[in-house]
């Protein structure tokens, strides 16, 4: 899966405008070509958008978005300021971070060991703790205050479920800065697309 951020950054209301010009361009090259193009998040404004999240899960959607990640130009004269002089806009598209997918439960890995610490005569006797490891996120967790095995068991996955949804969490709060930042990274040259209207 591809993310996307196309951003007029902190450019005024013509490079609002010039997003919603770009992303109509975007679409028609992509239907054109066959390519699935979802629109995930808008923000809207008053002349267009300052930013568009998009996602492509097309197995060559990312060689194909090459050509247009960067820098891109339009020359048009401002249809709010009419008499303005400047005649360049410049938006964005980039690449966002990706976000870890959560792995499955079946990936967890269970040792069993003795107990330690309180518990009267019977706590060293059985091996009713349990080490649990999510192998594919390294996640684990060891539990031993239950005394059946099983509840131990079902106690550590638990506790892995919730680890792995604060994970999850953090990394999607992280990927949101990630793509607030990318608003003031909007080169002012070097464009990869020029468009004229």
């Amino acid at each position: 899966m591809l993310l996307m951020q196309l951003t007029a950054a902190h450019g005024p209301a013509e490079c609002e405008y010039a997003v919603r010009l770009t992303l109509q361009e975007l679409q028609r090259a992509c239907a054109r070509d066959g390519l699935p193009l979802l629109v995930l998040e808008c923000n809207a404004s008053a002349h267009g958008f300052q930013s568009v999240l998009l996602q492509s899960e097309h197995p060559q959607a990312q060689a194909w978005f090459q050509a247009w990640l960067g820098t891109i130009q339009w020359i048009f004269t401002s249809p709010m300021r009419p008499h303005h002089p400047r005649k360049n806009w410049f938006v964005a598209l980039q690449l966002c971070p990706q976000v870890a997918q959560l792995p499955c439960d079946g990936e967890i890995v269970f040792a069993t060991c003795r107990a330690s610490g309180k518990g009267g005569q019977h706590v060293n006797t059985t091996d009713s703790a349990v080490h649990a490891t999510h192998v594919r996120s390294g996640i684990s967790v060891k539990v031993m205050t239950e005394r059946s095995q099983h509840a131990n068991k079902r106690l550590a996955r638990s506790l892995i479920a919730m680890k792995l949804a604060q994970k999850q969490a953090c990394g999607e709060e992280d990927a949101r800065k990630q793509r607030t930042q990318q608003h003031w990274a909007v080169e002012r040259g070097k464009p990869v697309k020029i468009f004229r209207v």
